[in-house]
């Protein structure tokens, strides 16, 4: 298996049948049942596949993954702990204490439970730790506010300054709106396929009948898409200022979870204009015949 080499999850304890079964829980929670094998295939090319064999090894309890996992996220997780709460040693508290949950040190039925064992591979790693730290600051934080009355709060001088959710997990406008930029002028059939496959779910046999062309060229056409989406968004950013590096870590965040109105923006006229263009090329297609 390509993926299984690709992944090192052999390196991090995870044989291929494991590996396989990770893989085919993802496929069936984001694909529909009975999509075909080169469907599922498209999609696994997409997932961050070393960073999800390394998570899932080390929910798995395979001592090997844990040591390359804090080798790799231990100095990150403290930054990006100190960057939520604002304060060294808050920062501190709140990376140790995501520890044993990233570990998985309690069990259920008798099976181990780690927070890793929810990463799909869909964003970076750090993107999804980051979320998960966001998450449990406020949870923390909400836990205080129970305990503690607006008065008690008052009388002593105590200030929660945790943010909301929203405002922990912010993205750089300039993000935004260079996904916005891409997007918007995407040719009407890109944004059509666009749309089709990653918002309506549609398979890729459906989406090539639809536009009268083999199933194999629709999956290389997402792939041109993605690659081509990426470069040109990297671009975006660079001219609203940021750096090659500040602009790739930018692109860390899952898309997925941004604020841009991506259906809206792959909705313009995209499947008046895909279908417009068959039937103007089947009288031709017949007619050569």
């Amino acid at each position: 298996m390509e993926l299984y080499e690709k992944s090192k999850a052999e390196s991090f304890g995870l044989n291929r049948q494991d590996f396989g079964c990770i893989l085919d829980e993802i496929v069936g929670k984001y694909l529909p049942s009975g999509c075909s094998p080169a469907e599922a295939q498209a999609f696994c090319g997409t997932l961050r596949i070393e960073e999800l064999a390394l998570a899932r090894a080390c929910a798995a309890g395979h001592n090997s993954a844990w040591e390359a996992f804090l080798l790799r996220y231990r100095e990150k997780l403290f930054d990006i702990a100190i960057y939520i709460t604002r304060e060294s040693s808050a920062g501190r508290e709140l990376a140790d204490s995501i520890y044993a949950d990233l570990y998985g040190t309690s069990t259920r039925d008798g099976q181990r439970v780690s927070k890793l064992a929810s990463y799909t591979g869909r964003g970076s790693l750090e993107g999804w730790l980051r979320t998960v730290m966001a998450q449990e600051h406020v949870n923390r934080y909400r836990r205080v506010r129970k305990l503690t009355s607006l008065d008690e709060d008052s009388e002593e001088g105590v200030q929660f300054a945790a943010p909301e959710p929203e405002a922990v997990v912010a993205v750089d406008p300039r993000v935004e709106a260079a996904i916005d930029e891409a997007l918007t002028a995407l040719p009407a059939e890109d944004r059509f396929v666009l749309a089709a496959y990653f918002l309506d779910d549609r398979t890729l046999a459906e989406i090539a009948r639809t536009l009268g062309v083999h199933e194999s060229t629709i999956s290389r056409k997402l792939d041109k898409l993605a690659k081509s989406l990426r470069k040109q968004i990297l671009a975006g950013l660079g001219r609203r200022g940021m750096s090659r590096r500040q602009a790739q870590e930018a692109l860390e965040v899952d898309v997925r979870d941004l604020r841009v109105n991506i259906r809206d923006r792959l909705a313009q006229d995209s499947a008046h204009s895909a279908f417009s263009k068959k039937k103007r090329e089947a009288p031709a297609e017949e007619g050569s015949g």
